[in-house]
């Protein structure tokens, strides 16, 4: 019966079992004088409540903290001050003593702590939700933020050496572009009468050559009505120039394509980037042949029947062929300047003299904005110029009228003249509007008025830099290159008029030529530096910076 009753108060220690088996077992309990029946009861009864863990006595007492004398009443037993049962009495056997307090000990644990005693429950996995990409806690985070990919490999990082191999590209082509003007202006671009991609990289070697390519251009209209006297030699010094300046266009072909095949294959670009690079080589493949369709138009015999006719190639095709020029200039210019700045930017941290944050600040100020679009209408602006200048140059219209700033005496020449009947192909005389571009006259006044607009719009333009509101928000760079470009205004305008007052000199001509496009590179810088750094760039660029830490100092 005591055996089930152990069980029944939850006792489940099989040494306490044991114990409490063989101790009963040796007292019968069938004496009635044993004191061991009451005691063992009580012992157990003890053991069935909860109580805490019993603590000593202190010092000077002879009884147990839970012991009280017969016909007092007992503390309740969930009180924490009774650390002893009753029935741990003095002469109690160690065994039942021992056991008592070890089942005290773990109720007391558990009634202490019961979060630490409870078992584990699992909770279904939560999702975590970073905060929002920053500059601060993306830098601080022990992963590494995910890098923009395209087509499921990640992007490569802005390379320098990417930015300068387009600016040196760019740099051909103004160079060409340059050489173009002189070979125009020295009326040498109809001394090769073919186009031979590749056969016609060497020039004549031999006399005999010399004198086959000379019967070839004794052929042509220019040779027949304005170059009939020249000699062999004179023939060599105008045909070396257009050599040059189709050797020219074809070193850019190889100095831009060979790189871009190796920076494709090496991954050094992205795949949108290698794509409109490519276009960009498609177009110098383009500009090549419209070179050669505008040098056909300065050959054809129709020339020597049209009265007044002057042998020179077309001025519309000449426009093209420069429109192609700039085409292809302001998309290696802007991609080498843009990777460059970028790549700046993801080892210093710095774009346009100012951090991301505060240049991000800055380009959301709606001054700034403002500012920006002004900027980019001044560069269209000038873009229009330098396009009206083409015509200028191809209808020879700068030896019209040689005084400045009055043509004639007068701000802008007669109604008549410049809108004259003469230049209507129309029976009805509907399209005067022909005049605009076939009219020296008015070829002339128009790229005077497009150039006195332009240099107004950047006089405004450079004064509201030193406005203290507008100086203090916009981006350094920015100031810098806008009054950079208010001084390559004040060059060209003064090439421009000296050119005109000369009657074009070569030197001057060209110089003016070649300044149209370094005006229009300080706009392009211009708008460049109210740009944030690109995506990757700043992907990469907190890949690149080191990571704080926040480590006591010692």
């Amino acid at each position: 019966m005591l055996l089930a009753g152990l069980k029944r108060v939850g006792l489940q220690s099989p040494n306490l079992v044991r114990n409490a088996s063989f101790y009963c077992c040796s007292r019968p309990f069938a004496q009635p004088s044993s004191p061991i029946r009451p005691r063992v009861f009580l012992r157990f009864a003890s053991v069935k409540s909860d109580l805490p863990p019993a603590t000593k006595a202190p010092k000077g007492s002879n009884k147990a903290v839970g012991s009280s004398p017969v016909g007092k009443t007992k503390p309740p037993r969930s009180s924490v001050a009774k650390s002893i049962p009753a029935s741990v009495e003095k002469g109690a056997p160690s065994l039942v003593t021992k056991a008592a307090s070890v089942l005290a000990k773990d109720t007391a644990a558990e009634n202490a702590d019961p979060v630490a005693k409870s078992p584990p429950t699992k909770s279904p996995p939560q999702k975590a939700h970073p905060p929002p990409p920053t500059e601060t806690n993306v830098l601080s985070a022990s992963i590494a933020p995910k890098l923009p990919s395209a087509e499921g490999s990640p992007a490569p990082p802005p390379s320098s050496a990417v930015g300068i191999w387009l600016m040196l590209s760019s740099v051909l082509v103004l160079a060409v572009v340059i050489v173009g003007g002189i070979t125009r202006l020295t009326e040498s671009g109809l001394s090769i009468t073919e186009w031979r991609p590749i056969t016609g990289i060497m020039p004549p070697s031999s006399t005999e050559a010399w004198e086959e390519e000379f019967a070839k251009y004794k052929a042509t209209p220019e040779f027949k009505m304005l170059n009939h006297s020249i000699t062999l030699d004179d023939f060599k010094r105008i045909y070396y120039m257009e050599w040059s300046h189709r050797i020219l266009g074809r070193l850019i072909g190889v100095a831009f394509v060979a790189p871009l095949a190796y920076f494709t294959i090496t991954k050094k670009i992205s795949t949108p980037l290698a794509v409109k690079l490519f276009g960009l080589g498609l177009l110098i493949g383009v500009q090549g042949a419209m070179g050669w369709y505008m040098v056909q138009s300065g050959l054809e015999d129709s020339l020597l029947e049209t009265p007044g006719a002057v042998p020179r190639v077309s001025h519309y095709r000449l426009a093209a062929h420069l429109g192609l020029a700039f085409a292809l200039y302001i998309g290696m210019f802007t991609t080498g300047m843009t990777i460059l700045k970028d790549s700046r930017f993801m080892r210093t941290g710095m774009a346009s003299g100012l951090p991301i944050e505060s240049l991000t600040a800055a380009l959301n100020n709606p001054i700034v904005r403002r500012f920006k679009s002004y900027s980019l209408v001044l560069a269209g602006l000038v873009l229009l110029t330098a396009l009206s200048g083409v015509f200028v140059a191809g209808l020879d219209a700068g030896l019209v009228y040689n005084e400045w700033p009055l043509m004639g005496g007068r701000l802008a020449p007669p109604a008549d003249e410049l809108f004259s009947p003469a230049y209507a192909k129309s029976e009805s005389k509907s399209d005067l509007w022909r005049n605009i571009f076939e009219n020296p006259t008015t070829v002339q006044f128009d790229h005077r008025l497009l150039a006195t607009t332009t240099y107004a719009g950047l006089a405004v333009l450079f004064a509201q830099t030193f406005r203290p509101a507008w100086r203090t928000i916009i981006p350094p760079l920015a100031i810098t290159s806008a009054r950079a470009a208010f001084a390559m205004a004040n060059v060209q305008v003064l090439l421009g008029i000296s050119t005109l007052i000369y009657l074009v000199p070569v030197p001057l001509a060209a110089a003016h030529q070649g300044g149209s496009i370094l005006l229009l590179s300080a706009m392009l810088h211009l708008l460049i530096s109210l740009r944030r750094p690109s995506t990757a760039a700043r992907a990469w660029r907190t890949v690149a910076k080191p990571k704080t830490t926040n480590a006591p100092r010692t």
